[in-house]
């Protein structure tokens, strides 16, 4: 009876430690764990997609989610910063981590041809017709989200602490992380002690996860210079003072902000995106309206950038003869740009590379793209923005070997390779909160 006593204690002791062992390990969901929840997540990925909506405007795109995180068990609340949504599911002690995500899509016409392409079209700020598409992967970001909700929300067991998901609106310029902040994102919500987020990306084949300690995203601002000068008839140029031609030396002079103006080593980008002037090709108008994207690091640089913006818009308009100074209209408040803690960012790119594989996780260099979800870090919560490759890898090849980039954010043919994409972005974020969760609850 004593040795059947023996190897039985012998046996439990040796399943208990390998349970414990079983639990340590999940670090990040199995492929067959993701496969079983795939299809559900592609069709909101399709759902989202066919159906987008502008920034501020998401209140169905809200709605879907807000419903999905509350079916899970989540404590739901809506209409936070206008649109937005925050699901939070409290499991115990622990610390408490935000996932955030972005609702708005943009105002492009769609050009994928993919048989669920968005065929929306809504009356824009300006009263005319606009067509609105997912060009920057926003569906994309809230598929995976969403089944990173569920994994977490279905494996309780294995960790410990407070999940704060956000549906965040108007990413795309809109102000939409402020307006969150304003209505009391990070104290009528549990504070997190970490936030992060997933970006798709047109640089690194699908499923790769990119990270980048310190500055990694520009701020932006969005800039409009008006220009007036003396309308007339189009076959008497003499005797009108033409915006046009003064909008047109305007755009080629700020090219020389960058050129000449700046040091090399802090970048700007200054893009002219739009120009509105006129109505008939034998019509020389009053005034052209021209809308800047500024892209920039530091305070310093921005504001000897707005400076000179501001300069060669009057000086062009001097020697044009204009009948009065161009209105230079610049955001008030400056934008900011996404800072990854350090610390914590290589923390999670160590775990990412334990779970996912040392290839599948990369440093990459940082962008003059923005985003807004810097305005978490600014207001004092470590955080981390990781991209996920979302193209191909004969593709990024093929681009490669000719020289003609793949359609990348904000493009109207912007499609990412769907199926491997969301499932390696649903695995990076379960593993990334795992991470900071601990996953040994279970063993403990």
């Amino acid at each position: 009876m004593t040795v059947l006593r023996t190897c039985g204690l012998a046996l439990t002791l040796a399943s208990a430690s390998l349970a414990g062992q079983s639990a340590a390990r999940w670090t990040v969901p199995t492929t067959a764990e993701v496969d079983a929840i795939y299809q559900d997540v592609e069709a909101l990925y399709v759902d989202l997609h066919q159906h987008p909506e502008l920034a501020f405007r998401e209140t169905q795109t809200a709605a879907k989610l807000a419903a999905r995180t509350k079916a899970l068990g989540f404590d739901v609340t809506t209409a936070v910063g206008r649109t937005g949504v925050v699901a939070v599911l409290r499991n115990g002690p622990g610390p408490t981590v935000m996932l955030r995500t972005e609702l708005d899509a943009l105002p492009v016409e769609e050009k994928t041809g993919l048989p669920f392409a968005s065929r929306v079209v809504v009356t824009g700020a300006n009263g005319s017709s606009t067509p609105v598409m997912h060009a920057c992967g926003h569906d994309l970001h809230m598929a995976a989200w969403a089944g990173t909700a569920r994994m977490m929300a279905e494996h309780k067991e294995r960790w410990s602490g407070t999940l704060v998901m956000v549906g965040q609106p108007a990413e795309e310029g809109g102000g939409g992380a402020r307006a969150m902040l304003a209505d009391g994102l990070f104290t009528r919500f549990p504070r997190p002690d970490f936030a992060l987020s997933l970006h798709d990306d047109d640089t690194m084949p699908s499923g790769t996860i990119g990270y980048h300690p310190g500055f990694f995203r520009s701020m932006s601002d969005g800039v409009t210079i008006t220009v007036y000068g003396r309308g007339g008839h189009g076959a008497m140029p003499h005797n009108t003072v033409d915006p046009v031609v003064l909008a047109s030396r305007i755009v080629l002079a700020l090219q020389t902000v960058v050129s000449r103006e700046n040091n090399p080593v802090d970048p700007v980008v200054i893009t002219i995106g739009s120009i509105h002037g006129g109505t008939a090709g034998n019509v020389i108008p009053d005034e052209v309206r021209l809308q800047l994207s500024v892209r920039t690091y530091t305070a310093d640089v921005r504001t000897r950038t707005m400076d000179a913006i501001r300069r060669v818009a009057k000086g062009e308009a001097i020697a044009a003869g204009a009948p009065r100074e161009p209105r230079v209209d610049v955001p008030a408040e400056a934008g900011v740009p996404v800072y990854n803690d350090p610390p914590l960012t290589l923390r999670l790119a160590g775990a990412l590379k334990r779970g996912l594989g040392e290839q599948s996780v990369i440093e990459m260099p940082q962008k003059m793209t923005s985003e807004d979800f810097a305005m978490y870090g600014a207001a004092g919560v470590p955080s981390v923005l990781l991209h996920i490759g979302a193209i191909a890898p004969a593709k990024l090849a093929e681009a490669k070997r000719t020289g003609v980039p793949v359609p990348a954010p904000h493009s109207p043919e912007w499609a990412p390779d769907r199926e491997p994409t969301l499932k390696a972005a649903i695995r990076a974020e379960t593993a990334a909160l795992l991470e900071l969760f601990g996953s040994d609850r279970a063993a403990r």
